[in-house]
């Protein structure tokens, strides 16, 4: 009757409230260094996030960044693109109604950002409408209370008290929970615990029930996650799987032109980084676009703006810099010259701190700590570098919903976690001449740089998933004399670059020679751009810029450079034609990933064996292949005996 929609209006409008409250306002829009009123409303600087439906809900062995190296070239015609809103609506002449939805997606891609705008649209009334309750749980808040036995309605009521006593299963409910990776909740797809209405059980246990559709079967339910945790769900309980992908190239511009009030600056800082290549290929991570605009927002605004960064590590490297010059002069004007010094060396400290928890969670993939976590290093979460904010800007804090009393710490994004795990192990290395990577040696001889290169090298390379191949690049960057030189105020100067260096280069470029997979040999391209050593693909440029492509054989290091340097060009790849490289089985498997970004692929008359034909299937059926033609013709391994 009217009385109980009128209840049911009243508490809608307190979760619209405070739905709004929990998502409105977001960090990421401005630098909390500039403005006083740090929060910028999400509405303001929204950018459109690319989403793409389907996507493989399967385990994805693949380091993130790896995936983004082609991820820039997939967001192809053949996708169909969703947007945030319309995820539960069915596609035109299906009938099964959608209740579950996984999204997967890289760290930094804008899964959160996506969910924040979806539930923004719904509290403000533009859309999803016919949905009566979004409710909004972070797995990082449900891992406050992961050990305590919950039923279903104590559990609403703890994250929204204005639902206390309200009979919501008449309704249409949706769950968002955001951030599986981040979960230490243990979820048991084939434990037979039902639960009850009112019982109490373990979150955990609870969730699994929701996705069983045991309890309340008529929610719907969004999970979003990184791709390697998203296997932990049984596929047969998702009605719907999308991918975030992060930018196309002209959200890109949009958003550094929505972030940045002066246009003219804008436009230098957009036409700065499409001209280097690798920056560019990460703008499509929307946090790595705010790093840039951080970055070379202070740079170019000043009068000498300096070298402007060109790899990874120097913009890593400045990006560190900026928050801590800023804050430093910012202490040295509120206090004393004295005050100020401490108020740096305690930044310092913290931030070499950072760098340890850093190293410790690379192996482990977390990307989320807890006090207690922080506790055993030593951090003081109180200490005068949080309170002043000194890294708020690197690592993160959010002060959790009311009802947990609890804090949560991360890095804004893998990537600055790896960086700092690598300025950790460098910082190690050059004031106690610890190889951090290797403490399997007894040290008769204290290691050598390059040691450290070498082993760093061979672990990058070992590694299944490429969950060091970053932090490689970092570790190689900041080997460099002009990157030292930066951190001065971080590093001892020990200028022992150089020589090193150039062993190492040799030590890479053995390394591609050896025939590794490309997906390895491409992340050592990008560690000898790191280190500015760009010869081998110079070569590889200048055979393919003069019209010889064809009648050369080219050695196994020019194929992999090959590789390189067409999937980093703005070479359009639909069609491959591998006899313009190579007639080979080898020449084919290692230019697979050129294959797997091309539409076409032309194979006929290549002298290929059966010895390729499993290596070519296995590439033909991944998820990240975008073939649609294949010609096979005139190779021994399609002539029948």
């Amino acid at each position: 009757g009217g009385g109980a929609s009128r209840r049911r209006d009243q508490v809608q409008n307190k979760v619209k409230l405070n739905v709004k409250e929990k998502v409105e306002w977001t960090l990421q829009g401005h630098s909390k260094l500039e403005k006083k009123g740090n929060k910028t409303s999400l509405n303001s600087f929204y950018t459109e996030i690319y989403i793409a439906k389907g996507g493989n809900a399967g385990v994805n062995k693949e380091h993130e960044v790896r995936e983004i190296e082609t991820a820039s070239r997939t967001q192809n015609t053949e996708d169909t693109p969703i947007n945030y809103n319309d995820i539960f609506k069915p596609s035109n002449g299906e009938e099964k109604p959608i209740r579950l939805v996984l999204t997967n997606g890289a760290p930094g891609i804008g899964k959160t950002i996506s969910v924040h705008k979806f539930c923004l649209d719904w509290a403000e009334g533009k859309a999803n409408q016919d949905i009566d309750f979004v409710l909004l749980l972070p797995f990082r808040e449900l891992n406050f209370i992961k050990d305590d036995q919950y039923s279903l309605r104590r559990l609403i009521d703890y994250f929204y008290p204005e639902m206390e006593g309200f009979d919501f299963e008449n309704y249409k409910v949706l769950f968002i929970f955001d951030g599986l990776d981040e979960s230490r909740l243990s979820l048991k797809f084939n434990s037979k615990k039902l639960c009850v209405g009112t019982e109490p059980t373990s979150v955990g246990t609870l969730l699994v029930n929701l996705i069983k559709g045991n309890l309340l079967p008529s929610a719907l339910l969004w999970i979003t996650s990184r791709p390697a945790a998203s296997s932990q769900i049984p596929r047969d309980w998702i009605d719907q799987v999308t991918e975030v992908r992060g930018f196309k190239d002209p959200q890109k511009e949009e958003y550094f032109r929505k972030r940045i009030g002066d246009q003219n600056l804008a436009g230098r800082i957009i036409s700065h980084v499409k001209s280097s290549r690798s920056l560019y290929i990460m703008c499509h991570i929307p946090i790595f676009c705010w790093l840039a605009a951080t970055v070379l927002e202070t740079m170019l605004g000043e009068a000498d703006s300096g070298d402007l960064p060109t790899t990874l590590t120097h913009m890593y490297t400045c990006f560190i810099l900026t928050l801590t010059t800023v804050f430093s002069q910012k202490y040295a004007t509120d206090s004393g010259r004295e005050e100020a010094q401490a108020l740096s060396e305690a930044g310092r400290e913290f931030i070499l701190k950072l760098g340890e928890l850093a190293f410790q969670q690379l192996e482990t993939g977390n990307l989320i700590f807890y006090e207690d976590d922080l506790k055993k290093l030593d951090i003081d979460v109180s200490a005068a570098s949080v309170q002043s904010g000194v890294c708020t800007e690197i690592f993160k804090v959010d002060l959790i919903s009311k009802a947990c009393r609890g804090r949560v710490f991360s890095f804004i994004h893998l990537s600055v976690q790896e960086y700092m795990a690598a300025l950790y192990v460098f910082y190690s290395f050059s004031t106690n001449h610890t190889n951090l990577l290797d403490q399997r040696r007894m040290r008769l001889f204290k290691p050598t740089l390059f040691d450290l290169h070498k082993e760093a090298v061979n672990q990058a390379l070992q590694s299944q998933t490429g969950h060091l191949d970053l932090f490689l690049r970092f570790l190689l960057g900041l080997s460099l004399d002009s990157n030292q030189s930066r951190l001065k105020g971080l590093l001892p100067q020990t200028r022992s670059g150089s020589q090193s260096t150039v062993k190492t280069v040799q030590y890479i470029k053995k390394k591609i020679r050896k025939g590794l997979s490309s997906e390895k040999s491409i992340n050592l391209f990008h560690c000898l751009n790191e280190l500015n050593d760009t010869s081998l693909v110079k070569e590889i440029q200048n055979y393919l810029s003069s019209g010889r492509t064809g009648n050369e054989k080219l050695k196994p290091a020019q194929l992999s450079a090959l590789v390189f340097v067409l999937l980093v060009s703005e070479e359009n790849l639909d069609e491959f034609d591998l006899s313009k490289y190579s007639r080979s089985d080898d020449g084919l498997l290692r230019l697979l990933p050129v294959l797997k970004v091309s539409k076409i692929a032309r194979l006929m008359q290549c002298e290929l064996t059966e010895g390729c034909c499993g290596a070519l299937a296995s590439a033909l059926s991944s998820n990240s292949s975008h073939l649609r033609e294949l010609d096979l013709s005139l190779n021994p391994c399609m002539i029948q005996e």
